[in-house]
């Protein structure tokens, strides 16, 4: 019996995680329809795609760019305008699943109103759950919504549970979950060197292909710490029962540790196409386009522990978990500022921790209410952690 297609949104088509999920959806258009696809201000890509992908709905969510991206597009899709009209996408009647691949803060809202509306969301940004993840998991139960983890760890963990698990209730049975990390392209570099580290450094990832901003907190752990606090939400673990291991060759992906002393793997290429290519495609297994791993073309796997004294913003991510609140969301605002700020070359990239660990220290944690409290709050860290890039500049 024949189905018909799936109808996606796909959030930040023109970045990474957007290009693979296209990528996938081009592979199998019986299977799926893009319904509608957004961009911050990419306007040359953005037109492109959707002359390939014919959405119904194009969103470019820099308004200046409306009139530039309308005149390219023409009458093939109806273009709408600022971050609102991400929300609007997400909650369209007809949408089936929401691709979430927004990088930064940006994109909390979306994926709340695509929960919100009971839809599927396919999650690749961690940060939404690192600002708003209470918020999120409560909406996701009352309205029924499915999460499906896009992250490679995320997937892997989320692979290596029951069939039947939806995220957000602490899985049955489990001793605890091990997140795998490549450790970044400093991981063997002399620590005493890490102030001469330079953005192009810092953003040459030795096995991922990512954008900078993701890059920066591969190289200093902080995107393993977002990660952590994730999971401690999509899987309902105290940070005590989430591990990390340090994994260079970036093969195995994540582990789930169980009571009976059995531990189920998830491996595969380091190709992002795997993790999104299973959420799309599940219950069903569908072709990415990524080679399929040989594992006798390997030497080695190697494991190691975190250095959390070489790593500052790992132990950071750790204890906001323990502080709970919106330490978390306090975290996140103060990184995508130091982050922002050494990718201008503004501050150092040892700069970048030291700024975190500030803010933290001197920032006042509360309950999380709504989301109108963690806007106004992360306004208000971001401007604290911009006069503080002044004090490192």
């Amino acid at each position: 019996m024949m189905t018909s297609p799936k109808n996606v949104v796909v959030l930040g088509a023109t970045g990474s995680i957007g290009t693979s999920t296209l990528d996938i959806i081009a592979r199998h258009p019986d299977k799926f329809n893009v319904l509608a696809i957004s961009g911050h201000s990419n306007v040359y890509k953005l037109a492109e795609l959707a002359q390939k992908f014919k959405p119904k709905f194009v969103v470019i969510s820099d308004s200046n760019k409306y009139s530039q991206l309308s005149d390219l597009i023409g009458n093939g899709s109806t273009v709408l305008a600022g971050a609102q009209e991400l929300e609007t996408i997400c909650q369209l009647d007809a949408v089936d699943m929401v691709v979430a691949g927004i990088v930064g803060s940006a994109g909390m809202q979306p994926v709340l109103a695509t929960v919100q509306a009971g839809k599927t969301l396919l999650l690749a940004n961690k940060e939404a759950l690192v600002l708003a993840g209470e918020l999120v998991m409560k909406a996701a139960q009352d309205n029924n919504a499915s999460i499906i983890p896009l992250d490679s760890e995320h997937n892997a963990i989320y692979q290596c549970l029951p069939d039947s698990y939806r995220c957000g209730i602490t899985p049955k049975n489990l001793n605890k979950i091990i997140l795998t990390a490549s450790g970044g392209p400093f991981w063997n570099r002399e620590v005493s060197t890490f102030a001469e580290i330079s953005p192009d450094e810092a953003c040459a990832h030795p096995n991922w292909d990512m954008g900078r901003k993701i890059s920066v907190d591969s190289a200093t752990l902080m995107n393993k710490g977002l990660e952590i606090i994730e999971a401690h939400w999509l899987f309902g673990l105290n940070e005590k029962d989430i591990d990390v291991h340090v994994h260079p060759q970036s093969i195995i992906h994540s582990m789930v540790c169980y009571k009976d002393g059995s531990v189920l793997a998830q491996l595969g290429e380091p190709d992002m196409r795997i993790p999104i290519a299973n959420g799309l495609g599940m219950p069903e297994r569908i072709t990415s386009g990524a080679n399929m791993l040989d594992l006798l073309q390997r030497d080695d796997l190697q494991f190691f522990a975190p250095d959390y004294i070489k790593f500052p913003c790992l132990a950071l991510a750790k204890q906001a978990i323990k502080t709970g609140g919106t330490s978390m969301a306090i975290l996140n605002a103060a990184n995508e500022i130091s982050v922002e700020a050494f990718l201008s070359n503004q501050i150092s990239f040892t700069a970048i921790a030291k700024i975190n660990a500030k803010i933290m220290t001197n920032a006042t944690v509360s309950q999380v209410d709504n989301v109108a409290q963690l806007l106004q709050l992360d306004e208000e860290v971001r401007a604290n952690a911009r006069q503080m890039v002044k004090q490192y500049a």
